[in-house]
């Protein structure tokens, strides 16, 4: 929280810096002018604006290069420099175009995530990718929107949403629109999906997935159950993550059954569970005949990891981990 008292060179000239880090003063005469005074005694005068929804400072200069008249009087045109609006080019841009400019600047996920949703998107919005951006209209938005809530599900369509206004935000801050047409989508009411599984539910999962006739796929599913972890850190496992020596898995603890069904496996490729070029990544359609053929069609894969989780105990002795494991699978299979 800021001090308040009257800017005068006397005052500013004899202020004690802080310890550490960093003080904040502010003028009584323009409220708008603060200071920083750091450890080292740099003294900054700055203001703060809500700039596109952000809380953002903009620096003004450093006393006592800059004084405090000039600092009090350059306030009023500063802000008036940040609440105008962007320029608007005209150069046109087509939404596909604007989606990739996005996704660069300011999508901060792994490269596996990232592509993850860069196919989401071209799936979903297709009929949107060759279109300049500034003739979209909210009522194209609107029917794309209710045919993805129709085809993937209310909570999909309500994240795409997110990442549609955020992209037209962005196309705004760069000048290649004018206004949101996101704004006027509308958002799902999403109900709390009741987690269906139970110890029986899970026991018949075991049976069907013993049934299945891929053995990779049988034993990818099997170690979501072994392994206590969720499915795309299974499915991603590599066989150099593995120490059998210690029967351990980047360091953590592995439960006999894992240790059985691992080492049954053939070692011919890097991963534990390859699937053509690279290792196995979302097998919607074997895990839906696998929940089917055990009566739980609602269940989802990680649903088979947060049932277990939440019955574990965690320790952080390795062997003391294991033992908790084993107690868990013992009481539910």
């Amino acid at each position: 929280m800021s001090h308040q008292f009257y800017f005068s060179p006397h005052i500013l000239d004899n202020l004690i810096p802080p310890k550490s880090g960093f003080d904040v003063i502010q003028d009584s005469v323009e409220p708008r002018l603060r200071m920083y005074i750091t450890a080292r005694g740099v003294k900054t005068f700055f203001t703060r604006k809500r700039v596109r929804g952000r809380d953002t400072r903009i620096i003004i200069g450093n006393y006592p290069n800059m004084d405090i008249k000039t600092a009090r009087r350059k306030i009023t045109g500063i802000l008036a420099a940040v609440k105008a609006p962007n320029k608007i080019r005209r150069k046109k841009i087509t939404f596909g175009a604007l989606t990739a400019m996005f996704i660069a600047s300011r999508i901060r996920r792994t490269p596996e995530s990232t592509a993850k949703l860069v196919r989401a998107m071209k799936r979903m919005w297709r009929v949107l990718e060759s279109v300049e951006t500034s003739k979209i209209t909210t009522a194209q938005l609107i029917h794309v929107h209710e045919n993805i809530a129709h085809v993937s599900g209310i909570p999909t369509a309500n994240r795409m949403r997110e990442i549609m206004s955020g992209i037209f935000k962005f196309g705004a801050e760069e000048g290649y629109v004018t206004d949101n047409p996101a704004d006027g989508l509308p958002r799902f009411k999403e109900s709390r999906r009741v987690r269906p599984l139970t110890v029986p539910g899970l026991r018949r999962l075991v049976t069907a997935i013993n049934q299945e006739k891929k053995p990779v796929i049988r034993a990818a599913f099997l170690m979501q159950i072994y392994g206590f972890e969720c499915k795309s850190k299974i499915f991603a496992m590599r066989w150099s993550d593995l120490d059998f020596n210690n029967d351990t898995w980047l360091g953590r603890p592995l439960s006999d059954p894992a240790v059985v069904l691992l080492r049954e496996l053939p070692q011919t490729k890097q991963w534990v569970f390859p699937h053509w070029r690279k290792h196995l990544t979302d097998p919607r359609a074997a895990w839906r005949r696998v929940a089917a053929r055990a009566k739980v069609p609602g269940v989802r894969m990680d649903d088979v990891h947060k049932f277990l989780s939440r019955r574990l105990e965690f320790s952080p002795d390795r062997e003391t981990m294991r033992k908790n494991i084993m107690a868990v699978l013992d009481e539910v299979l």
